[in-house]
């Protein structure tokens, strides 16, 4: 008997055993996934520093404001329920410094509420003052923003087509700064750099600033000074016509229909032409489930997309495409996927952490993934302090602290945020069809506006917000025992998921009682 006892204890120590090789394995080849995006990443804060370093300054040449000759343009606004900013982007897009008889605006509505009177009565307003302006109301969704632009498509009359999202508020030299460069005729798309016109209206959109801060300055710039595949951002950008007829037009098959119009029409030949010194200000999100809700939508869009374009660029591309961009543009496509490896490295990590003291094998050989963590700061660092176009004064120490401060508050948080996203790149590599869900915007960029009555906030909690709120007890409870136990490998990484998780599970409930 005591034989028997003898061996089921052997044949549980040894199911221990192997169980903490298997999370081992997978925590292994999870952070081995997201460092070598960040060293990706780093290679294009490489090339950022490098084109800036040979080109100190940038200069955009502009077309006179009263030049007859300039191309005619048609400007589209899509729209869906935006009653606190229709108006605005209406009026920043008619008063741009470009003749009146040379552009055209469309405003794509598939609205169902407010929005549609406040539209009709406005385009009324500015077609008395002279302007070309058509409200295009559609009375179904179908295909959503894709479908509405590619719907649209036959009724612009003219060869370049710009792009507004509801939010933004375009610079009046946007049209003369940005169509000159259509003169080379490989340019098909023109894509400026977004800013935030609230960026200091709350600490969630402070974060917000900091996180697109690296898009638009690291990565966008990047690729575009290192020759590689970049993105349209869905707005603040304008397309000549035939580019888009010619890249198999606006698709409604993934939720990010910019991604993927910008690779086919790369891939077709055609270049962007990333203006990094010209500025789009828009609105950031200023409550948590829009916030989320918007994440959900790119990060679905992103995968769906990789599902439907790395066969195009390994496969359909030969000739088109040299190495190093298709190593890129897979890096840009499965970028998305980096939210989920950061949740499986986060669940595997609690076994793993109480596993390593039988398995024999020092901790310190996974501090490898502190080279990421290194390229992450290096590239938030530039992107929002030391960026060429952003500055010409000496950094300060101050800003220095400030920006230290954001972004140990932006590592967990962006942390907290991985089930979420995780869920939303499964749902896009299964190809789960699901609607287009746009993120509500208020018509906010003072600090003292609130949020508190307006239309469109959540009202309902979703079951993933509560599995969030369970996860930071989780996690909580992990730091606990692994400071009692003396097992403390993973003591920071599980206080960074615990906060993550509950600074997430508290603003989604925050914001949901906010109405």
């Amino acid at each position: 008997m005591y034989g028997i006892h003898s061996l089921f204890q052997a044949l549980e120590y040894q199911a221990f055993v192997d169980f903490g090789y298997l999370m081992l394995l997978i925590y292994f080849a999870a952070m081995s996934a997201v460092t070598i995006y960040c060293l990706l990443q780093f290679h294009l804060l490489y090339l950022y520093k490098k084109f800036h370093r040979e080109n100190p300054s940038i200069e955009y040449r502009q077309y006179d404001p009263n030049d007859e000759s300039v191309p005619f343009v048609t400007v589209q606004l899509p729209m869906y329920n935006e009653m606190y900013v229709a108006e605005r982007i209406i009026d920043y897009v008619a008063a741009q410094e470009y003749p009146k008889s040379r552009f055209e605006i469309h405003v794509l509505d598939d609205s169902t509420d407010e929005t549609v009177d406040i539209v009709k009565k406005k385009v009324e307003e500015l077609r008395a003052e002279g302007f070309n302006i058509e409200h295009i109301h559609r009375v179904n969704r179908q295909g959503y923003k894709a479908g509405a632009l590619q719907e649209a498509m036959p009724r612009a009359k003219g060869e370049y087509i710009a792009i507004f999202d509801a939010d933004f508020t375009p610079r009046p030299d946007f049209l003369r700064t940005t169509m000159p460069h259509f003169e080379n005729d490989k340019v098909g798309v023109v894509q400026t750099r977004w800013g935030h016109i609230n960026a200091d209206y709350s600490l969630l959109t402070r974060l917000q600033a900091l996180q697109l801060n690296v898009h638009f300055t690291v990565e966008q710039a990047g690729r575009s000074y290192g020759n590689l595949l970049l993105q349209f951002n869905g707005t603040a950008g304008i397309w000549r016509k035939k580019v888009i007829n010619e890249a198999g037009g606006w698709q409604s098959d993934t939720l990010t229909e910019d991604l993927d119009l910008s690779f086919r029409a790369q891939i077709a030949g055609y270049k962007i032409q990333y203006l990094e010194k010209l500025e789009s200000p828009a609105e950031l999100p200023v409550e948590m489930n829009g916030l989320k809700g918007q994440q959900f939508r790119w990060n679905k869009g992103g995968a769906q997309n990789a599902r439907k374009l790395l066969r195009l660029i390994w496969k359909e591309s030969q000739g088109k495409l040299n190495m190093m961009q298709k190593i890129h543009a897979s890096s840009q496509l499965l970028a998305y996927g980096v939210f989920l490896w950061v949740f499986i490295a986060a669940l595997s990590s609690i076994p793993l952490a109480f596993a390593f003291s039988e398995l024999g094998i020092s901790t310190h050989f996974l501090s490898f993934s502190i080279l990421g963590l290194f390229s992450v700061v290096g590239i938030s660092y530039t992107a929002n302090i030391t960026a060429a176009l952003h500055r010409t004064s000496p950094v300060t120490f101050w800003e220095k602290v400030r920006f230290f401060g954001l972004f140990i508050t932006f590592m967990p948080i962006s942390m907290g945020l991985s089930l979420y996203n995780a869920i939303a790149v499964i749902e896009g590599y299964r190809g789960k069809a699901s609607g287009f869900v746009r993120t509500p915007k208020y018509g906010i960029n003072k600090q003292n506006k609130s949020f508190k009555s307006a239309s469109y906030v959540a009202s309902k909690i979703s079951w993933i917000t509560i599995v969030e709120g369970i996860m930071a007890l989780v996690f909580t409870t992990s730091v606990l025992v692994g400071i009692i136990t003396d097992n403390t490998a993973f003591v920071l990484f599980h206080s960074m998921l615990a906060i993550g998780f509950g600074t997430i599970f508290y603003y989604s409930i925050k914001h949901l009682q906010a109405r």
